[in-house]
């Protein structure tokens, strides 16, 4: 089983921009914990800060992966491009977020991701990503 996340804009922050919100850890050593925990699944990683190659990648994996779960982080609130290029491909996509979208800004409740997605899991912190994958096997 191939299973790919692919995060937005500062998520290569995680463990220094606002831990109170996001935690203190990295992506990075969380990713690392998940291959140990699954070591049957083909897991990877991609972040970017740019809304183009986040949909370049979803094109490039949306045909032959098993799985994607994506943190589009604030994209998910603004880029329409993103939802329609999660509607584009054939493989299914868990949005996810570190936070709960619901408790915080007004602008943080909608997303132009959730129409095209399997499912989205939302305020579990960086658990939310496991939850994500299990639901997956």
């Amino acid at each position: 089983m191939k299973i790919i996340i692919i995060n937005g804009p500062n998520l290569n922050l995680l463990g220094k921009r606002e831990p109170t919100i996001y935690g203190d850890s990295s992506f990075e050593d969380y990713f690392k914990e998940l291959e140990k925990k699954y070591k049957k699944i083909e897991l990877s990683y991609f972040q970017s800060n740019i809304e183009g190659e986040l949909i370049d990648k979803l094109h490039e994996v949306g045909f032959s992966y098993d799985g994607i779960i994506m943190n589009a982080a604030a994209y998910t609130h603004t880029s329409v491009g993103i939802g329609d290029a999660v509607k584009a491909i054939e493989t299914p996509v868990i949005e996810v977020h570190i936070s709960n979208v619901h408790s915080r800004e007004a602008f943080r409740h909608t997303s132009f991701i959730a129409p095209n997605v399997k499912g989205i899991i939302s305020g579990f912190g960086l658990k939310s990503y496991e939850l994500a994958l299990q639901s997956f096997l």
